[in-house]
């Protein structure tokens, strides 16, 4: 992994990279065949990995390439992000976050490619699926059909991000690391609902993307009548089933869900990397060639990015790397095995020109041969020995049994709902089920642990220190509070008066409540009420400053009792985004706040129809327009000291100062004690905070890997906050004196905030004698010639902390029958005394550290028995377990 010892060294590194030569490979061409994308003349097997530069931080971009690169990834992939990109019609923005320039030169300075999906469309979860919300209001529009306005709009972004990518010479016929593009996304989802002018606009928007002479393929995905020059793609859980809409066109996965994002009030999805691997093992199997993984690394979603509506702040994704830049181990060890053993195929598998040699097995069990000769009948005479123009992939697609197969007078055991990757047609050097790789505990973090072990899931939650014991306060006023409110007749969409410059837009009105009125409820002992058809994402609904009630949901009815007083009262509705939609067709239509009519029941004279009213509009927040949040502006509101361990009003803003925590490493920030609102960390925007809770039902005690994956299967977290830790980048955070400021809406203890370093605090690894050897040692030049067998190699186990850590201590250790799981091993009846000794000597004060798994090692302490190693070691960093101060 890429370590720095000192910020200077990681800034003279970026700097260098910054200012070498856009030329990162001699000049190259890309085409490709109904086999493979052709890179320079060579077809080649490609593994990429899904990284979006918004939702990290550009000083945590380096590191991230750097993981990817060593994770066994050929190509980053990401999305061109239009409403980050032009947030304002015709000035745009290629600064800071969206400074794609530079992630693009980052990955091509680290000998990656690049595979560049510009959309403009993008969904992502992202806020309106990446579109600039000013895009409603361009005349006469129509998103994503054949409608001049939309298609002007976007061929002007189009051609603006490839005018960029050539003017930095990034493309790979300029010695650049471009070589895919992607227009539209997932069209073919909706494409039904646009009828003729649907297939009339994705002819057009192939044309225009051809036509902008870019000289690298485009690529359409989930789009089953793509025009013939544009290449179609899978996205999907599995895609090895996938066949191209063309024979000329090769198989391409351009998402491989291996992980789900998560809702507020919902829970947590995990995937067993078990699966992942499987599904990705078979789609190379069965002839794809490019397989990309939505996500590699997730991040997280600042400020009001994320979409939905109801997405949450983190988009963690459950990817081989984390929200926070750490390893998400065993996912990204278990891959990074799978990517090895891949590419050791690789000679057989871009050689084979039709189908590879299909043998049956079993009723459920399947072998793919490739052969560089193409010719099956060469196959069993070439395997009289070690042969490296050959691969095969033995699969046992049984979700519940184990299979014993023969194939070429040999017999495997086949794990269910496994493969095994063969690269010399003869020895095992990977299977999906079979994971090697260490596991990583955390600290920090929320979610149940899975009684698998080779589950990624299991985080532990440590004794925290609170961040403060001084918080100041402002209350937020309710309803209209500057001179920019405006009235007009009638109930506004919500996105028409906000332009989504905010989340927040109040609806103000007056009623008067007669005698009649109040006398007529004190004689039917009843109250009025409020009724709303339909409302989205919250509203809250407040009468003469008072909060009487607030409504959650998606499009939903509200009937809310309302406590009215003689005369005038004054009833003020808050209306609250909570991302836009980011999916779907028609999404120009979708809108915000309320539709159909607002009125007030209970009257004596019947209903009161308020909707075609006289209405006081009042966009966003006082804070928010007075930049309470940010460093330069926190000091022009009036704030007032908060009495410790009070609880402030609803509606409040709250802001302290604290000194950052020691160490290099990610921080977390622990807002489970508050309700719902918003934070910023010295004006930079973390994004919004929601403590509700999942369903206590629903999640698993054991997550089984085996069987067809959905989003449901293995879920954490029920009874618990969605989301209570949130990110807070290095480089937002100054030694000393950090402002935090939140604007609370429901209430909540800011006392109880606490903010502590996220690392990795135990690592864990067990492994059998049986298992397979290091994947390196098939690149030793002696294995194919036969002077060395890679089935007498020995297994070794690696362990690995984070940058900048070591293992402090060995808290388990036993070579024989070790019993039991991470955190959770004992001795068997066979142990080798010597077994902590060894391995305290061979790990203690390390980084990293790697045994073999043998008898050479730690002697035979019971002959004739299997034997294995199981290994639980602790973690240390220079900062462990500090805390902010305060």
């Amino acid at each position: 992994m890429l370590g720095f010892r000192t910020g200077l060294e990681f800034l003279l590194l970026i700097s260098t990279i910054l200012h070498i030569s856009a030329e990162f490979f001699k000049p190259f061409n890309v085409s490709y065949d109904h086999r493979a994308l052709i890179i320079d003349g060579e077809r080649r097997m490609l593994i990429s990995a899904g990284i979006h530069y918004p939702r990290a931080t550009p000083d945590m971009w380096a590191d991230l390439i750097a993981k990817s690169k060593e994770g066994g990834a050929d190509v980053v992939q990401s999305y061109a992000f239009w409403s980050g990109h032009e947030p304002i019609r015709g000035k745009y923005n290629f600064e800071g976050t969206y400074d794609i320039v530079k992630f693009v030169k980052l990955v091509g300075s680290a000998g990656l490619y690049f595979h560049l999906r510009i959309g403009p469309y993008v969904c992502a979860e992202w806020n309106f699926g990446g579109f600039p919300v000013w895009l409603r209001d361009v005349p006469g529009i129509e998103f994503r059909t054949n409608n001049a306005p939309f298609k002007e709009e976007m061929q002007r972004f189009v051609e603006k991000i490839v005018g960029l990518m050539r003017q930095e010479m990034l493309f790979s016929w300029q010695g650049g690391p471009i070589i895919l593009l992607q227009i539209e996304n997932e069209y073919g989802n909706i494409e039904s609902k646009y009828g003729q002018k649907g297939k009339e606009y994705i002819t057009w928007a192939a044309r225009m993307a051809l036509g902008l002479g870019a000289g690298v393929p485009w690529v359409m995905c989930r789009q089953t009548d793509a025009p013939e020059n544009i290449l179609d793609s899978c996205n999907a859980f599995y895609c090895d089933g996938f066949k191209p809409n063309s024979y000329k066109k090769p198989a391409l996965w351009t998402e491989d869900w291996n992980g789900w994002y998560t809702t507020w009030g919902g829970t947590v999805p995990h995937r067993p990397v078990e699966d992942n691997a499987f599904a990705i093992a078979r789609f190379f199997q069965r002839g794809g060639c490019f397989q990309n993984y939505y996500m590699f690394f997730g991040g997280t979603n600042f400020g009001r990015t994320s979409g939905g509506p109801f997405d949450i702040t983190s988009y963690d994704y459950d990817a081989p790397i984390d929200e926070y830049g750490l390893l998400n181990q065993p996912k990204w060890g278990h891959l990074k095995d799978l990517h090895a053993a891949i590419k050791l195929c690789e000679p057989a598998l871009i050689a084979v020109d039709d189908a590879p040699q299909y043998i049956w097995l079993g009723p459920k069990q399947e072998a793919h041969v490739y052969h560089i000769s193409g010719h099956a009948a060469e196959l069993n005479s070439s395997l009289a020995g070690n042969e490296i123009g050959c691969s095969a992939f033995l699969a046992n697609i049984d979700e519940h049994n184990s299979a014993s197969v023969k194939f070429f007078n040999r017999v495997y055991i086949l794990p269910p709902w496994s493969v095994s990757i063969l690269p010399d047609c003869k020895n095992v050097a990977f299977n999906t089920a079979k994971v090697g790789a260490q596991i990583s505990i955390k600290t920090v973090g929320y979610g149940s642990q899975f009684s698998n072990v080779t589950e990624a899931g299991n985080l532990v939650l440590h004794e925290s220190s609170y961040i403060s014991k001084t918080w100041m306060t402002f209350k937020e006023p309710i309803g209209a509070w500057g001179d920019n409110n405006f009235t007009a007749q009638g109930i506004l969409e919500h996105l028409n008066v906000t332009k989504d410059t905010s989340d927040y837009l109040w609806y103000i009105i007056r009623i008067h409540v007669s005698d009649e009125d109040v006398s007529f409820w004190e004689a039917n002992e009843a109250s009025p009420k409020l009724i709303i058809d339909r409302i989205r994402d919250v509203a809250r609904i407040f009468v003469n400053g008072q909060l009487a009630g607030s409504a959650v949901g998606h499009w939903v009815r509200v009937e809310q009792p309302v406590q009215l007083v003689r005369g005038y009262n004054e009833l003020a509705i808050l209306s609250e985004t909570v991302g836009l939609q980011n999916y779907g067709a028609f999404l120009e239509k979708d809108g915000a706040g309320f539709k159909g009519q607002i009125k007030l029941v209970g009257f004596k004279n019947g209903e009161n129809d308020i909707s075609k009213s006289l209405w006081l509009y009042q966009v966003g927040l006082k804070g928010e327009f007075m930049k309470i949040f940010s460093l330069e502006e926190h000091e022009s509101a009036d704030w007032s000291g908060l009495p410790y361990d009070s609880i402030p009003s609803t509606f409040t803003w709250c802001k302290t100062f604290f000194d950052g925590p020691e160490g290099k490493g990610p921080v977390s920030l622990d807002l489970g004690s508050m309700g719902k609102g918003q934070a910023w960390i010295n004006g930079h925007s973390i994004g919004r905070y929601w403590s509700l809770v999942a369903p206590k039902d629903g999640c698993q005690r054991t997550c089984d890997y085996r069987g067809a994956y959905n989003e449901n299967k293995c879920t954490t977290n029920c009874g618990k906050p969605t989301q209570s830790w949130y990110h807070i980048p290095r480089s937002w955070l100054q030694p000393s004196n950090n402002l935090l400021v939140l604007f609370e809406e429901t209430g909540g203890n800011p006392f109880k905030i606490s903010i502590k370093l996220r690392t990795t605090d135990t690592i864990c690894a067990k492994m059998s004698e049986s298992h397979y050897p290091p994947l390196h040692l098939w690149s030793h030049p002696h294995v194919f010639s036969g002077k060395l067998s890679i089935s007498d190699a020995t297994p070794e186990i690696r362990l690995q902390c984070d940058d900048g850590q070591t293992i402090s201590a060995i808290t388990f250790a036993s070579y024989g029958t070790p019993l039991g799981s991470c955190q959770n091993f004992a001795q068997g009846n066979c142990h080798a005394t010597n077994s902590s000794s060894i391995v305290f000597e061979a790990c203690q004060g390390k980084n990293s550290c790697t045994i073999s798994v043998s008898n050479k090692v730690f002697g035979d302490p019971c002959r004739s028995v299997s034997k294995a190693l199981a290994i639980e070691a602790k973690c240390v960093s220079p900062a462990n377990g500090s805390v902010a101060s305060f």
